[in-house]
């Protein structure tokens, strides 16, 4: 994803991306991606470094990106992020809401109220927060627009704890609604739904035990964990005109977890 831009990698020029929890792993892969496509991109993230990182990187590369500290679980950060994005480029064309938490090692934290509460905040009601403001402004444009949700294979399998797996089945669930709802108005909302990614969470496993970390690469029948880039070149799909007819989605980005 580094390196300049040609201008055959434009396909998102004169766009305007935002990208939620950019400050790492797949949000900042999917952040390089869309500035690499031409889009002018909003990067989101409560991690000041990392999200000023991501815009460095971008900028380096010869993209225009721009940070914005906003929690998605709070909706006054979020409308006022939209709005922010809004003023400075007049638009908002993609939205990949991606930022969420793991919650926690399963089974340790099965029944854990904190964690439940924590999880859904993040991983669901800041999915809806965001949707709802970028929804509002994408009505009031030409062209309207495409949302890409983050979910997870634990949003359509099991087992699992039910805070993270019980917010992703919402986060599949919310995708359709809005999908439906606005499918008419030239909104398109899909998800993206990854097996194990190699995040910084995955890098923390692989540090403390190799032999997890090959266990579950070999969950998924190609037998590797899979890249962040994999899973930016999913969402720039949906998010582009070649996607134009795909709406209420959830795309397995797995390696053949779910077809087992």
């Amino acid at each position: 994803m580094s390196g300049s831009i040609r201008p055959s990698d434009l396909e998102f020029d004169g766009k305007v991306a935002l990208v939620t929890g950019a400050a790492s792993g797949i949000g900042r892969a999917t952040a390089l991606a869309f500035g690499n496509s031409g889009a002018n991109v909003v990067v989101d993230d409560i991690d000041d470094e990392g999200g000023l990182e991501t815009v460095r990187l971008i900028e380096a590369a010869g993209g225009e990106a721009h940070f914005i500290h906003a929690d998605v679980a709070d909706e006054t950060a979020v409308a006022a992020m939209i709005a922010e994005i809004v003023r400075r480029y007049g638009r908002l064309d993609c939205a990949f809401n991606n930022a969420g938490v793991s919650g926690g090692g399963y089974p340790e934290v099965f029944w854990d109220s904190s964690v439940f509460a924590e999880t859904f905040a993040i991983n669901a009601s800041g999915v809806f927060y965001c949707m709802k403001h970028e929804v509002e402004h994408m009505l009031t444009q030409e062209g309207g627009g495409a949302i890409v949700n983050m979910a997870s294979v634990a949003g359509m399998a099991g087992p699992g704890q039910p805070s993270y797996m019980g917010s992703k089945h919402a986060v599949i669930g919310m995708t359709r609604a809005v999908a439906v709802a606005y499918a008419a108005q030239g909104i398109r909302v899909n998800a993206v739904c990854p097996g194990a990614i190699d995040t910084p969470l995955i890098e923390r496993v692989r540090a403390n035990s190799p032999a997890s970390a090959e266990i579950i690469a070999n969950m998924h029948p190609m037998a590797r964990i899979g890249q962040p880039n994999e899973v930016a070149g999913a969402v720039l799909f949906l998010c582009s005109a070649r996607a134009s007819f795909i709406t209420g989605h959830p795309l397995a980005v797995d390696g053949g977890y779910l077809a087992r």
